[in-house]
C-alpha cells in the first residue's frame, strides 16, 4: 500500500545498541539518541522489526520504536479502545497497538496486498494479543466506508500517499468527537519542502488541508519520518470540512 521509491530513502545505520537510522531528514544522531531513550517494545515486535528490515525490500515502511512507543502512549493517554490502521505490512504498529489495549479493545487493520497481509497474520496468530485484532484484506476506502459514523478512537494513516486526503476525509467520519487522526510520513523523506512527484505533492497537500482544517486541534511532530497528530474537536458535528 505504500510506495516502492521510499527504499531509496533508507538508511541502515545502526548504532552501538542496534538501533537502526531510516531518515535522512531527521539527523541520523538524534534519532538514534531518540530510539536509545525510549522503552523497548515486546520481543514478538522486536522480531518483526528485523524480519522487516533483513527480508523485505522496503525496510523503511516499518513503524519501528519510537513511533511505536508513540501509538501506545497516545492510545494510554486518550483511552482509545476502537482502533483503525490503515496499512498493515507487516504487522508492526497493529501488533503494537493491540498490546496495550484491554481485552475489550480492538484494532481493525487493512491491508490491500495478500503477501504483507499472510506475514502480518503470521505475527498476529503468535501474540497473546492477537485476538484484538482483525485484519481485512482489500481496498481501504471501501472498506472504510462499511464503518459507522463517530464509532472509532483513533485511526492511524500508513498507507498509499495519494489516497491521503480520501483516507482522511473517512477517518474524520469514522473518528468520535475527541478521537484522534495520526498520519505517518507527513515529512515524506523531507520531499515536501520541494514536492516533485505525485506522492510527495499528495502528502504535501495532504498536509495543507489538515493544516486549514478548524474542525480538528494539529500538532506535526517530526518523530522518525513525520507524524501529523490531529485531534477532532467536540463540536465538529457534521460540518465539512476542506478537502471534502
Amino acid at each position: 500500500m505504500r510506495q516502492k521509491q521510499i527504499h531509496d530513502s533508507v538508511s541502515h545505520t545502526a548504532g552501538a545498541a542496534g538501533i537502526r537510522c531510516f531518515m535522512d531528514v531527521v539527523a541520523k544522531e538524534a534519532e538514534k539518541y531518540a530510539a536509545d531513550h525510549t522503552s523497548p517494545l515486546s520481543a514478538l515486535l522486536e522480531e518483526i522489526e528485523d524480519f522487516t528490515l533483513t527480508q523485505t525490500p522496503y525496510p523503511g515502511m516499518l513503524t519501528g520504536r519510537v513511533e511505536g512507543r508513540f501509538l501506545q502512549l497516545a492510545i494510554g493517554l486518550s483511552g482509545a479502545q476502537r482502533i483503525v490502521d490503515i496499512g498493515t505490512f507487516t504487522g508492526y504498529s497493529a501488533l503494537a497497538m493491540a498490546e496495550v489495549l484491554p481485552d475489550d479493545g480492538r484494532v481493525l487493520t487493512i491491508e490491500n496486498n495478500p503477501g504483507h497481509a499472510g506475514i502480518a497474520r503470521n505475527f498476529f496468530d503468535r501474540s497473546p494479543h492477537g485476538f484484538k485484532i482483525t485484519l481485512q484484506v482489500g481496498e481501504a476506502l471501501e472498506i472504510l466506508g462499511t464503518l459507522p459514523d463517530e464509532q472509532t478512537d483513533l485511526v492511524f494513516i500508513d498507507a498509499d500517499k495519494q489516497s491521503y486526503r480520501a483516507y482522511y476525509r473517512e477517518a474524520m467520519r469514522i473518528v468520535r468527537a475527541g478521537g484522534l487522526i495520526l498520519a505517518d510520513n507527513a515529512l515524506w523523506y523531507g520531499r515536501v519542502f520541494n514536492p516533485k512527484d505525485d506522492d510527495s505533492r499528495a502528502v504535501a497537500a495532504f498536509n495543507e488541508v489538515v493544516n486549514a482544517d478548524e474542525r480538528v486541534e494539529k500538532l506535526f511532530l517530526t518523530i522518525r519520518d513525520g507524524v501529523y497528530l490531529i485531534r477532532k474537536r467536540a463540536s465538529v458535528g457534521k460540518t465539512k470540512g476542506p478537502g471534502r
